[in-house]
């Protein structure tokens, strides 16, 4: 069982990194279709950080304060409009990608290639359910759909990987005081 500081720690860790989630959505390099942010980095950053349950939680928060029409997504927007866009799944995708790296994250926290292997796979994930959206809202083709929306972010999700396995590595030990166990 929880004792109640570290409960509220932990929910407040989730607030953050649900804020967090959406500062980095903010950070850009526009592209025609879907801008390159850094909302996939700070999705498996609570992930690795939080685990599956608050690491998820911090998303889902993020996902609903999106919904209800506050500005977290990217360029400042907001609302079922966009959730529900060409864009959606992507965004439902960061729920499955942190809830795969939080499962796996404190099994593989020594070993930093099965850590970057696992956000591959939850990456992967986030893509899948983001590109299927996106070919059944725009009618598009799977190779259209790759083009646009996934492989000009395949070198930057490179990195931003690669930055939360050091970057964790990093913080874990000084902030384990805020961090669920």
């Amino acid at each position: 069982m929880t004792k109640k500081p570290e409960k509220i720690y932990y929910l407040c860790a989730t607030a953050v990194f649900a804020a967090f989630i959406g500062i980095c959505s903010q950070i850009q390099i526009p592209l025609p279709m879907i801008p390159i942010n850094l909302a996939l980095f700070a999705v498996n950053f609570a992930g690795v950080l939080l685990g599956a349950k608050y690491g998820t939680l911090s998303v889902i928060v993020y996902v609903l304060l999106g919904l209800v029409g506050v500005p977290v997504f990217s360029n400042f927007s907001g609302g079922a409009g966009v959730l529900f866009g060409k864009t959606g799944g992507y965004i439902i995708g960061y729920i499955f990608a942190a809830l795969i790296t939080g499962l796996f994250a404190k099994r593989f926290k020594d070993s930093p290639v099965k850590l970057y292997l696992v956000m591959t796979l939850a990456t992967l994930t986030c893509y899948a359910f983001g590109t299927v959206w996106f070919i059944v809202i725009n009618h598009s083709t799977i190779l259209a759909t790759l083009g646009a929306c996934v492989f000009p972010f395949i070198p930057g999700d490179i990195i931003k990987m690669l930055a939360v396995v050091l970057l964790s590595r990093k913080l874990k030990k000084p902030l384990s005081k805020y961090l669920p166990k």
